[in-house]
């Protein structure tokens, strides 16, 4: 009776600081949802340029564990000197306003399995996002930063 009363109480025990007790957490920045471009910079050494071209629409969708993006341009691809597509995604972490994107996919597979770091602020409806791409393979070491607006459902 002992030992039955015994592994009762040992179960009830596992059982309880099994479960979870505090509620989760929710990020401290509100990603989640789809974001469309409105701006973008880059900068090179000593010198910052638009990257933004209003010709093209770029939206970046963002789940609790993914985050996936997509660019195309508005003429549907009828004009070939303008035609452009791109698209690429993967997972990120969010500790307080540090994104790391960690990019599994992409249409220049060169860029895949590389991590990148930005600092982002939500405001209102605007998402912004700073930080460095850097790749050495590639010869690429710049500063972005780029603007998203919320599309709304």
């Amino acid at each position: 009776m002992k030992s039955t009363l015994f592994f009762f109480l040992l179960f009830a025990l596992v059982l309880i600081t099994s479960c979870e007790t505090a509620p989760r957490q929710k990020p401290s920045i509100p990603l989640t949802g789809t974001w469309e471009l409105i701006s973008a910079t880059s900068t090179e050494k000593d010198s910052t340029f638009s990257t933004f071209n209003p010709k093209n629409k770029m939206i970046k969708i963002i789940t609790p564990t993914h985050f996936a993006f997509f660019l195309h341009d508005l003429n549907m691809g009828k004009d070939t000197a303008t035609a452009a597509y791109s698209g690429g995604g993967g997972t990120y972490t969010l500790v307080d306003s540090v994104y790391t994107e960690h990019l599994e996919y992409f249409n220049n597979r060169e860029w895949e399995d590389h991590t990148f770091s930005f600092v982002v602020t939500v405001k209102n409806d605007t998402f912004t996002q700073q930080g460095v791409e850097k790749l050495e393979n590639l010869g690429i070491d710049r500063v972005i930063v780029e603007r998203y607006k919320r599309v709304k459902e």
